[in-house]
């Protein structure tokens, strides 16, 4: 069975920093592109951010551009997301998901889904 466990969240301040993980087990995500979504209270899921399964090609959407970073240790079978300069607006679940192979920009192809896991998701709380 593939699952996805997201960890790192928790409660940041205003231009604070955190890292979450995306670890996978049962599978290997040698051969899986992770995507990085969001659901702040009362909006629809966004995707954020995504990299393909060779890690040299990674997508942000534009309100995280420059401020946060996606990379992956296959080897730990981990996708790390660092987030830093966080916003109040930054504040949501973030989940992540595994498709094969590719990014379709900065969500994993195709663009809506189905995909092959999700993570339950970790809150993210930014807030003096």
């Amino acid at each position: 069975q593939l699952r996805l466990e997201e960890s790192g969240g928790g409660l940041a301040q205003p231009g604070g920093s955190l890292r979450l993980a995306c670890a996978a087990s049962g599978f290997t995500l040698d051969y899986y592109a992770i995507g990085w979504f969001r659901q702040a209270p009362g909006k629809e899921r966004e995707g954020i951010s995504c990299i393909d399964y060779s890690g040299h090609n990674t997508n942000y959407e534009d309100s995280v551009k420059g401020r946060f970073t996606i990379s992956r240790d296959n080897a730990k079978n981990t996708v790390y997301l660092r987030m830093n300069s966080l916003k109040p607006d930054d504040t949501a679940v973030y989940y992540c998901a595994a498709t094969y192979y590719w990014c379709s920009g900065y969500v994993p192809r195709p663009p809506g889904g189905p995909y092959d896991a999700w993570g339950q998701g970790t809150q993210v709380t930014v807030s003096s």
